[in-house]
C-alpha cells in the first residue's frame, strides 16, 4: 500500500470557487449573527469578536501566503484560475467592504443597544470628574509603572512589534532634557494589561461601565513625555505572517526545531496595519513605511484596532437575559446510572453527540482505564486538548501508576504548538512514551485506545471522535464520539497507533478509512459507486457535512454523480469552492451552511449504496491537506440504531433547518431562504431532544 500524491489533474477553472473569498463569505455568515436581532444581545456582541478572531487568522495564514507568492514572483494558479496578484485585489476588496460593516454595525446597532441595557462603553468626552479622577488615579498607579516609550531618534531606531500588539505612536513637539526636538515615540502596551476596564458603579450609577485601555492612554500618553506638546496619539496594530516553516531536510529534532521557531511567530513579515481613522497621514505613512506595507494594506477602522478584546464583555456581565439560554448536556441511556464504562461499552457500541450529550463519559473513560488495576497500556492522540486540560491529568496518573501510557502529541497544530509542547515534556517527565507522529503529516485523527486484561484474554476499548480532545470546546463545537469494543474496529485502531510509533508498511485495515492511505481513494471510490447505481437506474444519494470541501478530484466526481442523476446534498459550514446548481454540471447538488449559537464541527459522510446506507464520521474535510499530508480516520458506524441516530441527528437535521441555514448559488453567494413552513432550527431541536430539561 502506497501513500497516494497530492497531484491532480488539471480540471476546468470555472468548475470552481475562489477559496480566500468563500472563507470571507463565512465571515459575512458569522457577521450576519451579530445582526441578526433574534440572537440574546451580547452573544451577537460576542459573534462580531468572532469575525475579528477569525479575520487575524486569515491574514495571519491565508493573506500571508498570498503575499508570499507574489513575493517570489510565482505563477502558481490555483483551481479557479486566479493568479497570487488577482486573488489579493479581490480579497483585499472583499476584506476591507467586510471589517467596514463590522465596525458600521458595532457602533451603530450593538453599541447603543448595550446602553439602553446599562452596559456601556464611555467615551473621554464623556468622562465625569470624579470618573476622570479616578481613571487618572488607574493610569499613575497600573498603567504608568509598566510602559516604555521609546522616542525615535537615531540611538532609538523603530521597535519591534509584536504580532497583534496594541501600540500607539505618538506626534510631539518641543525639545526634550538632552536638546533633541520632539518628532514620534511609539507606546508598546504590555499584553499583561486589560484592554478593557470596569469603572466602579458609584462612579457610573450603572453595574457595567467600561473604558477602553486606548482610552485611557489617549487620555494621559503626554505624561510620560515631561515638557513635551503631545500632536497626536494613534493606536496601532500590526498582523504578521504567523505560518510555521521547519525543514524536513534540515530537522534532527521536530521538538527543539519547533522551539527554536515559536519566537520568530511573532515577528515575522508584516501584513496588515489596522489604525484608528482619526489617524494623521503623515503617521499613516510613516507606519506604513516601517512595516514595508502598502495602502492595500492598510485598514483604518472607526474605534477601537482590535474588536478581539471585547470577547470578555459577555462573560463579565450577569444578565443572563441576554444571554443563550444555559442547558446541561444530557448522557446516552446506556450511561444512564451506569458507573462501569467498561461494562456498559461491552453491552454495545455508545455514540455521544456533542455539545447536546456531555463529553463526561469520554472524561470517565480515561477516568476509570488510569485507576483499574486490569488496565495494562493506554494510547491516545493529541491535536487540541488545552493547557489544564483534566484529560492530560488522568494520562499522567495512568503513567505514574505504571500503566503503558503513549500519547501521539501533534506538535504542529497551528497556535497551539506552545500548549502541546507543554503537555509532552510533563508526560516525558513520568515515564509515558511521546512521540510526534510522521514528520511531514499532521496526526490529526482523534483515536484513545484501552488495552485491558479480562477473564477471555486481553480486550481493547477505543474512543473515535471528530472532534478533539478539548473539555472547554465539547462545549459549543457539534461533534459525535464513539465508544466501542468491536474487535476488527479496535484491531484497526492498534494498526495505526502502531504505524504512528514505530516503522512498517500500512496493512490493510478492515473497516477505518485512512489518510494519507485509502481514505482519498476509498471516498473517491464510495462516490462513483453512487454514479453507477444512478446510470443503471437505482436510487442514489449522498450527503456529506463538513467544514471545507476544496480537494477537485472528489468535486470533479460530485460533478459527475450529479450529472448521472446522484441526488447529493451538502452541509459546508466554512470554505466550499464546489458550485451547485450549474446547468449540465451540478443541477443534482445543493451546498447549505448551518450557523448558529454552536460551531458545526461533525463530518458525516453518507451513501445510500443501493440501500444499504454506509455511514462514516471523521474529523477529515474534503481538502487535500487531509487527504494528503495528515494522518486521518474516518470510522463506520455499524449499529443500526445508532446509525438512524447520525443520520436523524447529524444529517436531516441540519437539511430541513429553515432558520439558520443558508443556501449557496453556482456564484458563492448565501442567502437565507425565507420559508412560511413551521420553524426548524436544527440546534434548538436537538437540545430539546438530548440535552438534560
Amino acid at each position: 500500500m502506497t501513500t497516494h500524491s497530492a497531484a491532480t489533474p488539471a480540471f476546468p477553472a470555472d468548475h470552481f470557487l475562489n477559496r480566500e473569498l468563500s472563507l470571507l463569505a463565512f465571515n459575512r455568515r458569522v457577521l450576519a449573527q451579530a445582526a441578526d436581532t433574534r440572537v440574546p444581545l451580547l452573544e451577537r456582541l460576542r459573534f462580531l469578536c468572532i469575525v475579528s478572531s477569525n479575520l487575524d487568522e486569515f491574514f495571519e495564514i491565508r493573506v500571508a501566503g498570498i503575499k508570499e507568492q507574489i513575493k517570489l514572483k510565482s505563477n502558481i494558479v490555483g483551481a479557479d484560475g486566479r493568479t497570487p496578484q488577482e486573488v489579493f485585489r479581490l480579497v483585499t476588496r472583499e476584506a476591507h467592504r467586510l471589517i467596514e460593516e463590522q465596525y458600521a454595525l458595532l457602533n451603530q446597532v450593538i453599541l447603543p443597544a448595550l446602553r439602553k441595557e446599562g452596559i456601556c462603553f464611555f467615551r473621554r468626552s464623556e468622562w465625569t470628574e470624579a470618573q476622570e479622577a479616578w481613571i487618572h488615579d488607574y493610569f499613575r498607579r497600573e498603567v504608568m509603572p509598566v510602559l516604555t516609550p521609546i522616542g525615535l531618534d537615531p540611538a532609538h531606531p523603530f521597535p519591534r512589534v509584536l504580532n497583534k500588539s496594541l501600540n500607539f505612536a505618538v506626534e510631539l513637539e518641543g525639545t526634550d532634557a538632552f536638546g533633541r526636538a520632539g518628532g514620534a515615540a511609539i507606546v508598546q502596551a504590555p499584553r499583561a494589561l486589560p484592554r478593557v476596564i470596569q469603572l466602579p458603579r458609584e462612579l457610573t450609577g450603572i453595574d457595567y461601565g467600561f473604558i477602553f485601555l486606548s482610552s485611557v492612554m489617549h487620555r494621559y500618553v503626554g505624561e510620560l513625555f515631561a515638557g513635551m506638546n503631545v500632536l497626536g496619539c494613534y493606536q496601532f496594530r500590526v498582523t504578521r505572517n504567523s505560518d510555521l516553516f521547519v525543514d524536513e531536510e534540515e530537522v534532527k529534532n521536530l521538538r527543539t526545531a519547533l522551539q527554536g521557531e515559536l519566537p520568530q511567530r511573532h515577528f515575522g513579515d508584516a501584513v496588515r496595519l489596522e489604525v484608528p481613522d482619526n489617524c494623521s497621514p503623515m503617521m499613516v505613512d510613516f507606519l506604513l513605511q516601517q512595516f514595508g506595507l502598502g495602502r492595500d494594506d492598510l485598514y483604518q477602522v472607526h474605534g477601537i484596532v482590535n474588536l478581539v478584546r471585547l470577547i470578555s464583555v459577555p462573560d463579565r456581565v450577569d444578565r443572563p437575559d441576554l444571554k443563550f439560554k444555559p442547558f446541561q448536556p444530557g448522557l446516552p441511556k446506556p450511561l444512564s446510572g451506569h458507573q462501569d464504562m467498561f461494562a456498559a461499552i461491552r453491552k454495545g457500541d455508545i455514540l455521544l453527540h456533542h455539545p447536546y450529550q456531555s463529553f463526561t463519559p469520554v472524561i470517565d473513560f480515561l477516568q476509570q482505564a488510569a485507576d483499574d488495576p486490569q488496565v495494562v497500556a493506554i494510547k491516545m492522540t493529541v491535536y487540541r486538548t488545552g493547557t489544564d486540560s483534566v484529560l492530560m491529568e488522568h494520562l499522567l496518573r495512568a503513567a505514574q501508576k505504571g500503566k503503558e501510557v503513549t500519547v501521539v502529541v501533534e506538535l504542529m497544530a497551528r497556535f497551539d504548538e506552545e500548549a502541546n509542547l507543554s503537555i509532552a515534556a510533563r508526560l516525558e517527565e513520568v515515564g509515558a512514551h511521546v512521540v510526534y507522529g510522521v514528520f511531514g503529516y499532521k496526526t490529526h485523527a482523534k483515536m484513545m485506545l484501552v488495552l485491558r486484561r479480562e477473564d477471555q484474554g486481553y480486550r481493547r476499548y477505543v474512543h473515535l471522535g471528530t472532534g478533539n480532545y478539548h473539555p472547554r470546546t465539547t462545549r459549543f463545537y457539534t461533534d459525535f464520539g464513539l465508544l466501542s469494543c468491536h474487535d476488527e474496529i479496535t484491531a484497526d485502531v492498534n494498526e495505526i497507533f502502531k504505524q504512528l510509533t514505530g516503522l512498517g508498511k500500512a496493512v490493510e485495515l478492515k473497516h477505518l478509512w485512512q489518510a494519507p492511505f485509502t481514505l482519498h481513494d476509498n471516498m473517491l471510490a464510495a462516490i462513483r459507486e453512487e454514479t453507477k447505481i444512478a446510470k443503471a437506474g437505482g436510487k442514489a444519494q449522498i450527503i456529506a457535512k463538513m467544514n471545507a470541501l476544496l480537494e477537485p478530484q472528489v468535486i470533479e466526481a460530485l460533478y459527475a454523480a450529479s450529472q448521472a442523476g446522484v441526488k447529493i446534498d451538502l452541509i459546508v459550514r466554512g470554505v466550499c469552492c464546489l458550485r451547485p446548481g450549474v446547468p449540465g454540471l451540478s443541477e443534482n447538488i445543493r451546498v447549505r451552511s448551518v450557523i448558529g449559537r454552536f460551531l458545526e464541527h461533525h463530518r458525516i459522510f453518507y451513501f445510500h449504496a443501493d440501500g444499504a446506507e454506509r455511514l462514516y464520521l471523521g474529523s477529515a474535510d474534503w481538502m487535500e491537506r487531509n487527504f494528503f499530508r495528515r494522518i486521518e480516520v474516518c470510522f463506520p458506524v455499524l449499529d443500526p440504531k445508532l446509525k438512524r441516530r447520525v443520520i436523524r441527528e447529524g444529517l436531516r437535521a441540519y437539511l430541513a433547518d429553515n432558520c439558520q441555514a443558508w443556501d449557496m448559488d453556482s456564484d458563492g453567494d448565501y442567502r437565507v431562504r425565507p420559508s412560511r413552513r413551521v420553524r426548524t432550527c436544527a440546534q434548538e431541536l436537538l437540545l430539546g431532544e438530548l440535552a438534560e430539561r
